[in-house]
């Protein structure tokens, strides 16, 4: 195996907010093997989605480009498998590469993995307990829990590969994704712990657009009781009621993630027994963020901090010195040029997004990225009710547009509303409660924002909304 040319790894579960590693600093949650990549390697603390949505996020992962380049702009429009991606550039350079979990784009002739030597996965959001899985030679039912079923299959094919060449795999866990159920293992984790309500849990939002109020992913009005596995207790104050909904609904969260982190170190073990780790890069993410009680919500969607971060670490001994920990802006755009780089392949043109590999190596460039797109397409889907918004994060501001209107995207709905701005200066307003977009003191920083906005839409080859003016 040549020395330059790493095995990629590449762990991905769905919807594990980035504040819920300890890596990160979680208030909740420990998650040592996660915490051995980070470690071993570096912790990005500014990296984001541009689409906070399972599918799109994926999609773009593997392609390298924006929705509205892709198409898969919503839940319901999946990916057309002939589109250019990361692992098929891979596999025609040399590399071998593997499948295995969630793929959540899709099924059928058109729509199911190709890329791949081999591949095996969920249909559609997949079982906790007892899945099936479809692969080349059709769909079976697996015994056994989920997570571990995915790195059973994972283990499995690393121990048959051709040991003369590089390999990439994609690791992708159904866990922690709504609705959760831990295995039996795990399953009483926490029970005689109260876990600690966010900062923000009872937030009335106010001083905000109107979207906030009108989406329905509260936790204590939009769960049921699937979620809670049982029923509400009786003559509960509603104060008393949203903190047990919370309670059940995080606890199981975080069991699904034990299970997760277990997992992880089977893989790093294996690693490490094989004699790989040298030369292996290993990546955890999640497909974006999610809201774990914050502003009252579970669920993601919105361009807020929680949703739109995804945790990233990477450990790859041979260009990332131990304990690092970057802070420049990077997106789910710019995996795929960073995979190709290390990889020694070509990158295409029609890739957006940049790799990153200097930031891995201490060395970022003067010209990197001071700012990120984010489009949401998915309007009024009829469940979760967010409205469609696009916007801009710097360092240190956030400019929202709710344009909410549906633009006839297929798995989004009327009615559309009157468009709303909002700006946050995260900085003075980390948790994100107070729009200062009318603000007279802020005018300039708008205009500035605005027309930053405008020009990253452009260059991405993006339409604003019609009424949204020069």
């Amino acid at each position: 195996m040549s020395k330059t040319r790493p095995n990629i790894v590449f762990i991905m579960t769905d919807d594990h907010a980035a504040h819920a590693m300890s890596c990160y600093g979680s208030r909740i949650n420990r998650t040592p093997h996660l915490d051995r990549i980070a470690s071993g390697g570096m912790r990005f603390d500014n990296c984001f989605c541009t689409n906070s949505i399972c599918t799109p996020s994926r999609a773009t992962i593997l392609a390298g480009t924006y929705n509205h380049v892709n198409g898969v702009t919503t839940l319901a429009t999946h990916m057309d498998n002939r589109l250019l991606t990361f692992p098929k550039l891979l596999r025609g350079h040399g590399y071998q590469t593997a499948l295995v979990g969630k793929w959540h784009l899709g099924q059928g002739p058109a729509h199911e993995p190709t890329g791949f030597d081999f591949w095996r996965v969920l249909p559609g959001q997949g079982l906790y307990h007892d899945p099936e899985m479809i692969d080349a030679d059709g769909r079976r039912t697996h015994r056994g829990y989920v997570t571990d079923l995915i790195t059973d299959m994972s283990l499995e094919w690393l121990r048959g590969r051709d040991r003369a060449r590089p390999f990439c795999l994609l690791l992708h866990h159904k866990a922690p994704h709504r609705h959760w159920e831990p295995d039996e293992k795990h399953a009483h984790m926490y029970d005689d712990v109260e876990i600690p309500e966010p900062e923000t849990f009872h937030d009335d939002y106010a001083n905000r657009a109107r979207a906030a109020e009108a989406a329905h992913m509260r936790v204590d009005r939009d769960m049921n009781e699937r979620d809670w596995k049982t029923a509400p207790p009786e003559g509960l104050t509603p104060e008393a009621f949203k903190s047990w909904s919370y309670q059940r609904y995080i606890k199981d969260y975080l069991r699904t993630i034990a299970s997760v982190d277990d997992n992880v170190g089977r893989l790093l073990d294996y690693l490490d027994t094989e004699g790989l780790s040298e030369d292996t890069m290993v990546v955890y993410t999640s497909d974006q963020g999610f809201f774990l009680g914050d502003h009252g919500w579970f669920d993601k969607r919105f361009m807020y901090e929680e949703s739109l971060r995804m945790p990233f670490v990477v450990r790859y001994p041979r260009e990332i010195a131990p304990g690092s920990v970057n802070e420049d802006i990077i997106t789910n755009l710019d995996f795929a040029p960073t995979f190709l780089d290390l990889a020694e392949a070509p990158i295409p043109e029609a890739f957006q997004g940049r790799s990153f590999r200097p930031l891995l190596r201490g060395r970022p460039p003067e010209d990197w990225q001071t700012a990120m797109y984010y489009r949401y397409w998915m309007h009024n889907d009829g469940c979760h009710n967010v409205w469609a918004h696009y916007g801009l994060r710097t360092k240190r501001y956030k400019l929202i547009y709710y344009y909410a209107d549906p633009l006839e995207q297929e798995g989004a709905n009327g009615p559309s509303f009157e468009p709303e701005w909002e700006l946050f200066d995260l900085e003075q307003d980390p948790c994100e409660l107070c729009s200062v977009y009318d603000s007279p003191s802020y005018a300039g920083i708008v205009r500035e924002l605005t027309d930053e906005l405008h020009r990253l839409q452009a260059e991405a080859g993006d339409r604003r909304y019609r009424r949204d003016a020069d």
